[in-house]
């Protein structure tokens, strides 16, 4: 039997997202403050991925290709966030879910409002070289790509599994997920304009922000 549209949670999904949330921060906040202080080890490992993916990039340019096409339009920010606007409009037009649907809207929205404060404050250039293959603007750290990404299809994988979708189409929708979450990350990191680090804080900050949604969500009451 389905569940009332936004009815109350059948297990502890609240507290299980505070501490997931909780987890997630900080681990975002140690990699920020490493970053911030330019901690040799990782600064090291950034510089050495980013040499070798540069020279793959630019040695395999059908590939290079690929990932431009797969990371401007189909993974972009703007189509993820089509995407959540799509989601929002079948909740409202097919399930009248008005609060589902504006707090996939808020969330998607604080997500952005973070990630661009991030940039501002922390003001990390973004790799330079010689022989670019891909350019992109503003400052490096958190990966704006892989933050949206993580965020928007996390988001719609709860919302999913709120209107108890299953089997075949849930499994689906997870692995389109996994696939594209892992997938922009290494793509910015492959087109050489974000470090290893911005991508792995976009992907932490995404969660956490996934993570603190779902703890909102569960605990409402109609």
């Amino acid at each position: 039997m389905h569940r009332p549209v936004d009815s109350p949670p059948r297990t502890s999904y609240p507290h299980t997202a505070v501490r997931a949330a909780i987890a997630l921060a900080l681990s975002s906040l140690l990699l920020l403050v490493l970053v911030a202080a330019d901690w040799h080890p990782l600064m090291t490992l950034d510089r050495e991925v980013a040499r070798t993916t540069h020279g793959w990039a630019v040695e395999e340019p059908r590939l290079t290709q690929v990932c431009r096409l797969l990371t401007d339009w189909v993974w972009d920010p703007v189509t993820m966030r089509l995407l959540c606007a799509g989601v929002v409009l079948w909740l409202v037009l097919r399930h009248s879910a008005w609060w589902t649907a504006l707090w996939l809207l808020a969330t998607v929205a604080v997500t952005t409002g973070v990630q661009q404060t991030m940039k501002a404050v922390v003001g990390r250039e973004r790799p330079e070289w010689p022989d670019p293959v891909d350019t992109a603007h503003y400052a490096a750290f958190p990966s704006g790509h892989a933050m949206t990404a993580t965020v928007v299809l996390g988001l719609l994988l709860w919302v999913l599994h709120h209107h108890d979708a299953g089997g075949p189409l849930f499994r689906t929708v997870l692995a389109v997920a996994v696939v594209s979450v892992a997938g922009v990350g290494l793509t910015r990191v492959w087109l050489g304009v974000h470090w290893l680090t911005d991508v792995v804080a976009g992907w932490l900050l995404g969660a956490m922000v996934v993570a603190l949604a779902v703890g909102v969500h569960a605990r409402r009451r109609p």
